[in-house]
């Protein structure tokens, strides 16, 4: 079979698949059963397909659980909710007040989740119907969440990160560390464009007035114990405003970016390998959420709510941990068949020697790999898209990076950049984001 039949056999089995709604590890396989068969020694390719989940298995994707496992704590237990509307009442007035909350909490958030689902419905169920209420254009009102769903990707924690350096066999750490720059230069340009954007066209976010009369009540500070109350102390003077709207982010955000400073410190300064970081980060935000428990009963302060953290919201952070993660190594399963069998079909190298037929230099390779990523990234999500262009961009000796000697600790950025085009799924929404998208890839 010639190279651009196999390979147009096996891409459009998956995305045939996908289109059609299937998970995408169903697509994958559906692909290798396909692939193996042809290409792969026929009946016995079949029969050694499962041994490939062996690896699949390794220590070094452990990182990647852990990491979920931090974002689904504090979305279970309350905390992530809580630190939210503590920004929304530290932002007052600017224009799209509610999309640059949504931004700058998402910045945050990313700082202590690595996962970008977590980010995106946290943002999406307590920003997205108050935007829409006040009458945010559906585009500044989920552009900005969307968006920010890849600032999650590059900040460390980053589930993604760890799962990209495991298979492109770089070092882990280095590009967890090396994300920190590129998110915050993200967040950054999203929170300038929505400003921008808002200010030239009021109508997108059209501006209104906080209800701010509870910043004017007494700060109350209560501390009981089962017997009796220890203390009572408040507070009525002249700068109960101000206190009462710094207030709720000095106690619900300073002590979550302990989680960040565990993290990143743990791994920057050689204390821990990743895999220790992140275990580190899970205790940390345990931490953090019984320190918020505190709240809820033994300490009392006038406009902090405390946390829900018991057994039975830690068993729900771990059942959902479980179902992305089991999803994730069956995805990697599906795809190292899938390069093998690409490999055997002869489609990476058919496809690598029509490149190097054009003449290209290494910088217009890289910006072609940038639009097909970009392209995948509007009907697939960052995994698959990463899993799916690996084979071609940076496996083996007939890799695109290989071939024309591309810097493969630069080039390992394209990946997590271009899901940020993933997150535009709609026409009127890409048109929205495409301006950010362009500061953030020259």
């Amino acid at each position: 079979m010639e190279w651009y039949l196999a390979l147009s056999l096996m891409l459009g089995t998956v995305c045939t698949t996908m289109f059609f709604g299937l998970p995408v590890a169903i697509a994958f396989f559906t692909a290798n059963i396909l692939g193996t068969y042809l290409f792969i020694s026929g009946d016995i390719g079949l029969v050694m397909m499962p041994m490939e989940f062996n690896n699949a298995i390794k220590f070094t994707f452990a990182p990647i659980a852990m990491f979920l496992l931090m974002g689904e704590i504090l979305l279970q237990t309350g905390v992530a909710f809580k630190a939210i509307g503590s920004i929304d009442r530290l932002i007052s007035r600017v224009p799209g007040r509610l999309a640059v909350v949504s931004i700058v909490g998402g910045t945050i958030f990313s700082s202590l989740s690595g996962s970008t689902i977590a980010n995106t419905a946290i943002l999406g169920s307590v920003l997205l119907p108050d935007m829409i209420k006040r009458g945010y254009k559906p585009t500044i009102a989920m552009g900005p969440i969307m968006a920010v769903g890849g600032i999650a990707m590059l900040i460390p924690p980053s589930a993604l990160a760890v799962l990209l350096a495991s298979l492109a066999e770089q070092s882990v750490a280095q590009l967890l560390i090396a994300g920190i720059v590129p998110g915050i230069l993200m967040a950054f340009g999203f929170f300038a464009y929505v400003i921008i954007r808002c200010s030239i066209n009021p109508s997108l976010a059209p501006p209104y007035t906080p209800d701010e009369s509870a910043l004017d009540e007494p700060i109350v500070l209560t501390v009981n114990t089962s017997a009796r109350t220890l203390l009572h102390w408040s507070y009525e003077g002249a700068h109960c405003h101000r206190i009462n709207r710094v207030l709720p982010f000095l106690i619900y955000i300073l002590p979550l970016l302990i989680i960040f400073v565990v993290v990143v410190g743990s791994i920057l300064f050689k204390i821990a390998s990743p895999a220790e970081s992140a275990a580190l980060g899970v205790l940390a935000a345990l931490g953090a959420c019984y320190f918020f428990k505190l709240f809820k009963n033994i300490i009392k302060i006038t406009g902090i709510d405390g946390a829900d953290f018991s057994l039975k919201e830690i068993w729900k952070a771990l059942m959902e941990t479980m179902k992305i993660n089991t999803m994730i190594l069956f995805i990697i399963a599906g795809s190292l068949v899938f390069s093998q069998a690409l490999a055997n079909s002869g489609a990476t190298n058919g496809l690598l020697n029509r490149v190097m037929e054009i003449n290209m230099t290494p910088l217009m390779v890289v910006i072609m790999m940038l639009l097909v990523l970009l392209f995948l990234g509007a009907f697939m999500d960052q995994v698959s898209m990463l899993l799916l262009t690996l084979p071609f961009f940076l496996f083996g000796s007939s890799s695109l990076q290989a071939v024309f000697n591309i810097d493969v600790n630069k080039s390992t950025f394209l990946w997590l950049n271009a899901h940020l085009k993933k997150k535009c799924r709609c026409s009127n929404l890409v048109k929205e984001m495409n301006s950010p998208v362009r500061v953030f890839l020259r």
